[in-house]
């Protein structure tokens, strides 16, 4: 049976690659959509363009059979999906290709692979969906390796057992989204966790990034989904206990939450699930502002009815999408429930949406009638899900397409959204001479939000690397210095580690390079990624 494969160099798998005179044409039109000049289209590359060096390893006999090192598997698993990384990949330019990978398929062969690598002084970089956007699967590990191991988990992937009175399930942790949720749909269940690239990332990948998913209120990263977590360490096995929760010390569970693989290789995990949604309302609102919009989001945030779904679009970015009217902003409101009709929760929403100047758009969609098709709503769900494919096209038609996102109390939003467009702005027109930048909130919380900063401008071929380097050093500069976070949900790896070092105490950092020594004294496991050895910095 033939298998699907991904692609090396972009999003999806390859047989989703459009033809070439489809691309053409579609990234033509994107440029004049955004006032581009027009620009030659490149061909995407092929596997047979690409000449990486010899590997400097040789898995032993006993793993042969779950190892390989031919061009296409260490291709796949050189970069995640960031900007810089379908760039190089674009060019050809495979920067560190793993010398190894390795797939087990159950619990004894990851140990025998990093028994392995411990014992070859090889550096060993767990790896789930490949969908990092921040650096944090590269075998960028510096000189002081043997090599580089990327273990590959995806063929742990079932729901090894659910426990309907507690509502909970265990599974593995190289599950997909659309994996765990076909076998949990079969008990009635859903864990409705929905980052952008659920099609492919896992359910370890989100537990190593603490990704954020499909709700904007309450329960909106992977964290709060956790009942406990099972992973390997060079020195043994970390599991904690199942429990609703718990106040002995400090969580094991929430070390291991966002640790990015460097104490341990995530196997499974107990979850938080649920039955899934019978009934679900939600409406498109504009306001004739962003600012009016966030004004509203508050509200919301505050208000205690927990929308499951509450993103506010500024105009810039809903008329690009093509979701609302030019000047509007749009906020995407949405409730959903498997136990009760949602009708007074969307109408008290949108009175809340109406002392802030808001207008619904059209009538409210209940239940059945949420697929129309009409309206902003479905229009920008639309192009969520499809950024991702559409991303591929706009870089091979010489348009920088990236984005950064953060957070920020209430009390310090608009000055904070204000600061760090601006200085985007100001690095785009140096940078690219043209460009936008938009932003949208895609979690709000009673004392804050998370907005998320989109940057569409023209490329410099050849240059794009540096041009989207000194855009991204500016945003994170004004994101720091106006005190939030630089990253919501996209975790550190290695393109944020300047700002976190910054960003977190000093002795928490010691203690985190405490905490790596203990379970992985050799520090193999993913170098360069949130902390360096005890020693560095």
């Amino acid at each position: 049976m033939d298998v699907r494969r991904l692609k090396f160099w972009g999003w999806g798998f390859e047989d989703q690659q459009p033809p070439f005179a489809q691309v053409s044409e579609a990234a033509a039109g994107i440029r004049r959509r955004l006032g581009f000049p027009p620009d030659e289209v490149e061909r995407p590359p092929s596997l047979g363009d690409l000449e990486l060096p010899q590997p400097r390893l040789s898995p032993p006999a006993s793993l042969a059979d779950i190892c390989s090192s031919d061009v296409y598997e260490r291709a796949t698993h050189a970069y995640g999906k960031s900007y810089r990384d379908i760039v190089r990949a674009l060019r050809r330019r495979i920067d560190h290709p793993p010398d190894v990978v390795a797939r087990p398929r159950d619990e004894g062969e990851l140990e025998a692979v990093l028994d392995w690598c411990e014992e070859a002084g090889a550096a060993a970089i767990p790896f789930g969906g490949g969908t990092s956007v921040v650096g944090g699967v590269e075998p960028d590990v510096g000189d002081g390796y043997a090599g580089t191991v990327s273990i590959d988990l995806k063929a742990l992937d079932r729901v090894l057992e659910v426990d309907r009175e507690s509502l909970a399930a265990r599974i593995q942790a190289g599950a997909s989204g659309p994996r765990l949720e076909r076998q949990l749909r079969e008990h009635g269940l859903t864990l409705r966790h929905y980052p952008q690239s659920f099609e492919h990332s896992t359910l370890g990948g989100w537990i190593a990034t603490r990704a954020g998913g499909h709700f904007a209120t309450l329960e909106t990263h992977i964290d709060d989904l956790v009942e406990s977590v099972r992973a390997l360490t060079p020195s043994g096995w970390w599991e904690s206990r199942r429990l609703p929760g718990s106040g002995a010390g400090p969580s094991p569970d929430r070390l291991l939450i966002g640790s990015e693989g460097v104490l341990g290789a995530i196997t499974e995990a107990w979850v938080r699930v649920r039955e899934r949604p019978r009934f679900k309302a939600s409406a498109g609102v504009l306001f004739r502002s962003f600012e009016d919009g966030a004004a509203a989001a508050r509200a919301l945030a505050q208000s205690g009815l927990h929308p499951s779904n509450c993103r506010l679009l500024d105009p810039a970015e809903a008329a690009t999408t093509g979701a609302a009217p030019e000047g509007r902003a749009l906020l995407v409101l949405g409730f959903e429930s498997a136990d009760h009709p949602l009708g007074p929760w969307l109408a008290r929403g949108l009175e809340l949406c109406r002392d802030h100047g808001g207008e619904p758009e059209g009538e409210p969609r209940i239940s059945g009638d949420l697929a129309r098709a009409d309206d902003g709503v479905a229009t920008w769900r639309d192009a969520f899900l499809q950024a991702p494919y559409l991303r591929d096209t706009m870089i091979l038609g010489g348009v920088i397409a990236e984005t950064l996102e953060t957070a920020i109390t209430w009390d310090r939003f608009a000055d904070f959204v204000a600061a760090v467009r601006e200085s985007a702005e100001r690095a785009v027109a140096g940078e690219c001479g043209a460009g936008r930048v938009t932003c949208r909130l895609t979690h709000v919380y009673p004392d804050g939000a998370a907005p998320y900063f989109t940057v569409l401008a023209p490329a410099r071929r050849g240059s794009e690397l540096e041009q989207w380097d000194a855009v991204k050093r500016a945003a994170s500069e004004a994101i720091l210095a106006a005190g939030g976070t630089i990253t919501h949900h996209h975790a550190v790896g290695r393109d944020h580690r300047p700002w976190y070092d910054r960003q977190r105490p000093d002795p928490f950092a010691a203690a985190l390079r405490g905490a790596k020594a203990a379970v992985d004294p050799s520090g193999i496991l993913n170098p360069g990624v949130l902390v360096d050895p005890e020693g560095g910095s």
